[in-house]
């Protein structure tokens, strides 16, 4: 960064200093992961100069024949990689996406059913606080007590109670294996028109590790940099009749130009995606997940719902006498990164918490598998056992430092994740 240190030496510092950050922890944020070198080069390309408002073919600005060729790619890969009738590559994120969707088949005051963020569900599924919450009527599914599974049960009377015009599924922090064939089912008795959030486990899907939403829903959104390991940004699918309605609604109706140079990274991503690499990329995350969702309950540590079917779990601290806030910050003192994060039937207020959510894509990506699973299930266990203890965590500070030393982030770990 040369260039960046002659220009601007401040923001160059902080790029450095994120870079050694990224480096030295260990990261575990579900939401995260570690793009590729080509992901990275077509994100900082010379497209973040275009201006491109319409879709290719039918632009509003000249000299968009390049930009038409990256979103055209970035669309048909995605309709390869999911099977979907149409893709909209433009949305600059997943809460933009799910803007567009609502825009596209609902009217303001209109009745959508989602799932709780209290629950594991997403603030843009009608949290009060957000668009979706302000905008719409929304009724709002949870999970069981005993379970802490989604009451399909409760869904569906609420939807036969509140005929709503969209059912929203798909979760920011839920463990285990979405219905999408029942909440459809669900849907068409009340004539309600279906929405999947699939943000957190696209790549799952992609390779055939989750059920898919294709072809029980009319929409799919997601981000492109959970587990597809791509740019920050959003994709829309849906059928065909809704296509052109959809596209309206991200532009003119929602955004303006887009981000080419995104959708330029969005197009290499899904290419990645597409390759013989990804599907054991994908098993290495449920894998590995796994072998630390086992450790921790090892560990004494109870898991909301007992497990994890996919790439995440919730771990009850409080049931152990921490905060998810106090757990957060003990464990990022000893270079381990996680969230606080509320858990279903939650005492504490949400900037407290009572539980961490935990997340092994971006630790797959670095090359580490079920042997470092169980060291790190083991670390994160000893730092909880004493947040306040200074000293363990120097301790497993300098165990996660050796730990990161062995998988480089960006040398050696690209050939090890399968990309």
């Amino acid at each position: 960064m040369k260039i960046l240190f002659d220009v601007d030496p401040a923001v160059a510092d902080a790029i450095a200093s994120e870079t050694r950050r990224q480096n030295q922890t260990l990261e575990l944020i579900a939401s995260e992961n570690f793009v590729s070198e080509a992901v990275l080069e077509a994100t900082g390309s010379v497209f973040t100069n275009k201006y491109a408002e319409g879709y290719p073919a039918k632009r509003y600005y000249g000299g968009c024949e390049f930009a038409d060729q990256v979103e055209t790619l970035a669309r048909e890969r995605a309709m390869k990689l999911f099977g979907a009738e149409h893709v909209n590559a433009q949305p600059h994120s997943g809460s933009q996406a799910n803007i567009a969707v609502y825009m596209t088949v609902c009217k303001p005051g209109d009745t959508i059913l989602g799932m709780s963020l209290a629950h594991g569900g997403h603030l843009t599924h009608g949290h009060p606080l957000n668009f979706s919450g302000k905008m719409y009527n929304v009724k709002s599914y949870a999970v069981r007590a005993d379970t802490e599974q989604i009451d399909y049960d409760e869904l569906a009377g609420l939807a036969a109670e509140h005929k709503p015009r969209l059912i929203v599924c798909g979760a920011s922090a839920y463990p285990r294996i979405i219905d999408f064939a029942r909440i459809a089912e669900i849907a068409r008795s009340v004539k309600a028109v279906t929405m999947a959030d699939i943000a957190h486990i696209a790549g799952l899907v992609a390779a055939g590790l989750h059920p898919s939403p294709f072809p029980h829903m009319d929409f799919v959104t997601t981000t492109t940099h959970k587990t597809l390991r791509g740019p920050r940004g959003g994709l829309i699918m849906c059928r065909q009749e809704y296509a052109k309605d959809l596209d309206r609604a991200v532009f003119p109706g929602t955004q303006g130009g887009p981000l080419v140079h995104v959708i330029a990274a969005k197009a290499v991503c899904l290419w990645e995606a597409l390759q013989p690499g990804f599907v054991p990329y994908q098993r290495q995350i449920l894998a590995n997940a796994s072998a630390l969702a086992r450790t921790l309950l090892e560990e004494g540590f109870r898991l909301v719902s007992g497990g994890t079917d996919n790439h995440l779990m919730l771990v009850d601290v409080f049931s152990r006498g921490v905060t998810g806030k106090d757990a957060e910050q003990a464990l990022e003192r000893a270079n381990i990164t996680v969230n606080k994060n509320a858990i279903p039937f939650d005492k504490n207020p949400p900037m407290v918490a009572s539980g961490i959510r935990i997340g092994t894509p971006a630790i797959t990506s670095r090359g580490l598998k079920e042997e470092e699973m169980t060291e790190i299930g083991r670390l994160i266990s000893r730092v909880l056992r004493a947040p306040a203890d200074g000293t363990v965590q120097q301790q497993v500070r300098q165990a996660v430092l050796a730990l990161t030393a062995k998988f480089p982030l960006y040398a050696a770990r690209m050939a090890a994740s399968g990309v």
